[in-house]
């Protein structure tokens, strides 16, 4: 939990200093890379959460990686992080850093879950939809749970849609109940 509030601490800094710079969108776009990064690479995260290693260690990892893909106030980020010694919250900075980025610009989360991955043309359809109903721009975050049978499941802030093959099921199984 006290990492969570760091990582919106820390987030919420670096999008302050982006905004003072005029480079918010630079940043963001190293975020998403920074999440992506080690959310695809295990041993990348396994070496960040080793607190046996030194940080010079992890700095030289990370400096290898990431230098010359992202902006010097993200390789800032990272020293700051390892000076405070919080280096492990970095993806979690990083993916708050983008949903405040995106609250910021007006741009809506749209959570769907499918059985299956989306594709290309299914995910702009999503986005079309997203935009007709709630009239703002919005990002796909596909997660894939096979227990929906098919259809999808639509979350966009409060609001559900649930277009499963499971929830329809259940709603059947009720019906011959009563």
């Amino acid at each position: 939990m006290s990492g969570s509030r760091a990582a919106v601490r820390y987030a919420k800094a670096i999008l302050s200093f982006a905004l003072e710079q005029n480079k918010e969108v630079e940043v963001n776009n190293d975020m998403l890379l920074i999440a992506s990064t080690i959310s695809e690479n295990k041993d990348l995260q396994m070496l960040l959460d080793n607190p046996v290693l030194k940080s010079d260690l992890k700095k030289s990892t990370l400096t290898a990686v990431f230098a010359s893909k992202v902006s010097s106030l993200s390789i800032g980020l990272i020293d700051l992080l390892i000076d405070n010694k919080r280096l492990a919250i970095i993806s979690e900075v990083a993916k708050k850093y983008t949903i405040l980025f995106d609250k910021l610009k007006g741009i809506e989360v749209a959570k769907v879950t499918t059985a299956i991955p989306l594709t290309a043309e299914l995910n702009a359809q999503v986005l079309k939809k997203v935009k007709e109903i709630t009239g703002k721009e919005a990002t796909i975050e596909n997660n894939v749970n096979p227990d929906i049978i098919g259809g999808f499941i639509l979350r966009i802030g409060d609001v559900q849609y649930d277009a499963s093959i499971s929830n329809k099921l259940k709603v059947l199984k009720r019906q011959f109940e009563n």
